[in-house]
């Protein structure tokens, strides 16, 4: 047959001898049927080798089985393992995956938004823009956020215990004998950022241990601002004894500027930082880091996406996810004084 003699559902019904309706609950799933009527149909399916118009039974359920997803940087080696938990979740139950990405622009996200409604999905995932202006009221399919919440967000939301996480990194520099200590930051404006922040700066003063303002710098989340923000904190005095990095980009822009400085880490100065991608485990150093579990933060929205579309009307839920610090070698320890 060829491609342009497209096999409808009556040709279907009339080679399993059946009702068209009976076909059509039996492709739609719609309603319960026999089993041998439902062997029938899908043999004559199969012989026939019909291939069902996904648009068309969008239009008649005013939803289609595409779940769409958008990130703000695809260049991130973070994202992958975020985009891959959600997708395993929406093969199983199958769902088709449409990625786009945001490139951290508010606007170009609202209009991936406003395309994405377009096409009828089930649900949206997103992982916002910074100054996201997406608002919890917002009608259509079911949202659930990822990684970083919007302002104002109210609706379901899937995270990391960035505080904790961070909490965990000062301490083990203090514990490893770093009392003066910079800290590289990402956007302001990004909720997992000052998250982080606050995190760190609340477990050092727990210690007693408070950070010099002019020791935090505010980078954008990639190597090459943390590559210029160490610099900066790499020519102070006195210079910082550990930095701590708040995303592994901005960790191995802070390695080459501690090599460039023509400084050795973690003799001069040793790095810490967060996120936990496999390449820092091939650095050189190899950077201790904590570890968010990216695949895992998919999988779990892409379920909670899956139970608001299934018709669950609980109140929104905020999934939190632990972290964990992998020690390696960008630390010392030195003598306190």
């Amino acid at each position: 047959m060829k491609s342009e003699d497209r096999v409808t559902m009556q040709q279907i019904a009339q080679a399993a001898d059946v009702s068209l309706g009976t076909v059509s609950h039996v492709i739609n799933d719609t309603a319960t049927v026999r089993e041998p009527l439902r062997q029938r149909v899908l043999k004559a399916v199969k012989d026939l080798g019909y291939e069902p118009n996904e648009l068309s039974r969008g239009l008649r359920l005013n939803r289609t089985n595409i779940l769409g997803m958008i990130i703000p940087d695809i260049t991130n080696p973070f994202f992958p393992g975020v985009v891959r938990g959600a997708e395993d979740v929406a093969y199983k139950d199958s769902y088709q995956l449409v990625l786009c990405n945001s490139d951290n622009d508010p606007h170009k996200e609202a209009v991936y938004l406003s395309q994405l409604k377009s096409f009828l999905p089930a649900g949206i995932l997103l992982i916002p823009a910074s100054d996201s202006t997406i608002s919890s009221n917002l009608s259509g399919p079911p949202v659930v956020c990822v990684d970083r919440r919007p302002e104002g967000w109210k609706g379901d939301f899937v995270t990391v215990a960035n505080r904790d996480g961070a909490g965990k990194a000062a301490r083990h520099l203090i514990a490893m004998g770093h009392r003066r200590i910079g800290v590289i930051s990402g956007p302001s404006r990004l909720a997992n950022s000052l998250e982080r922040l606050h995190g760190f700066c609340q477990a050092m003063d727990d210690a007693g241990v408070p950070i010099a303002p002019e020791y935090i710098q505010e980078a954008l989340f990639d190597r090459a601002s943390g590559y210029t923000s160490a610099m900066r904190l790499l020519h102070m005095l006195p210079r910082p004894t550990a930095i701590f990095a708040t995303n592994d980009l901005m960790a191995m822009g802070v390695l080459l500027a501690i090599r460039d400085s023509k400084l050795v880490c973690p003799n001069d100065v040793s790095v810490i930082s967060f996120d936990g991608l496999d390449v820092t485990e091939l650095t050189d150093p190899a950077l201790t880091t904590v570890y968010q579990p990216g695949y895992q933060l998919g999988y779990a929205a892409a379920r909670l996406l899956r139970e608001r579309i299934e018709g669950c009307n609980d109140p929104a839920r905020e999934i939190e996810l632990d972290t964990e610090l992998r020690i390696r070698h960008s630390v010392a320890r030195i003598n306190p004084a």
